[in-house]
């Protein structure tokens, strides 16, 4: 392999262009990711137990403790939030991409006795109905990772999907110094790791579109065949206009916003996170 293969394949591309690799369905990573779901001390794939129970009572707070709800969580990784709605008496539908996620959390609810409705789908892909759900969650800043026309067509589908009345919630990030979370360029060696199971180099670098408040985190995995994997994560930053304007282009009304819900911890967390409540 020539060197500059290496270094072309790791440069900076044009916005949006796509990787060859896709992490969420290999079943090496996702193996990996299921552990890093399921560690209740840290904030990555899903954040601390302890940030999820709070913020799982905030989303349910000032609802009709009475009513049994219909929610929708998308993206619901292993059932960390889901399985807390269902323990509350709520009827709940959790969609995720992970097979091994969906697996995990289908075998411990049914362990624990909850009845959840769990489908291993891409949420981009499926219809998710019409006028089905009193609730829609998707939390871990899941909006801002999808590409403009992924977020435009999903905000359309939700917004169906909800009954009248019907509440969404999410998270994001704010745009207030992202240009600072550029990540610095690293290099790994391993003969197994989180990549793969086999010896591999990984580069890794960030990259800022200023313009369209986005960064880019790319990892360039290489293996003993001399394999290039490119994994590509693209990260949106908002401001609360940002968010009102394109809800509002939705027909989503009364946006709330909250910056308080996480604690302070990091440039992830805190104030950084901004979370939205909005009505059909």
């Amino acid at each position: 392999m020539k060197i500059t293969d290496i270094i072309s394949k790791s440069e900076k591309p044009a916005i949006y262009e796509k990787g060859n690799s896709f992490m969420w369905t290999d079943p090496h990573i996702s193996k990996q990711l299921l552990q890093v779901h399921l560690n209740p001390d840290i904030d990555l794939a899903s954040r601390k137990k302890s940030t999820i129970e709070k913020t799982a009572k905030w989303i349910l707070e000032n609802r009709d403790n009475n009513k049994n709800l219909k929610i929708l969580d998308l993206g619901c990784g292993p059932g960390l939030y889901t399985e807390i709605f269902a323990n509350n008496r709520h009827r709940v539908t959790g969609i995720d991409i992970s097979k091994n996620s969906i697996d995990h959390a289908i075998k411990s609810a049914k362990k624990k006795g909850l009845r959840i409705d769990y489908q291993n789908s891409n949420y981009l892909d499926i219809d998710l109905g019409q006028e089905k759900y009193d609730l829609v969650v998707l939390i871990y800043a899941d909006l801002g990772v999808l590409l403009p026309l992924e977020r435009e067509k999903l905000l359309a589908k939700i917004f169906k999907a909800l009954n009248k009345g019907g509440v969404f919630i999410f998270d994001v990030l704010n745009d207030k110094g992202f240009k600072e979370k550029l990540s610095p360029k690293t290099w790994e060696s391993s003969k197994v790791g989180f990549w793969k199971e086999t010896p591999y180099l990984a580069l890794s670098e960030s990259f800022l579109y200023e313009k369209e408040k986005v960064i880019l985190s790319q990892h360039t995995i290489i293996d003993e065949s001399e394999n290039i994997d490119i994994y590509r994560f693209w990260t949106h930053f908002f401001s609360h206009s940002d968010i009102s304007e394109m809800l509002k282009q939705q027909n989503f009304k009364d946006i709330e916003f909250r910056e308080d819900i996480l604690p302070e911890s990091d440039m992830w967390n805190g104030e950084n996170v901004i979370f939205v409540k909005c009505i059909k």
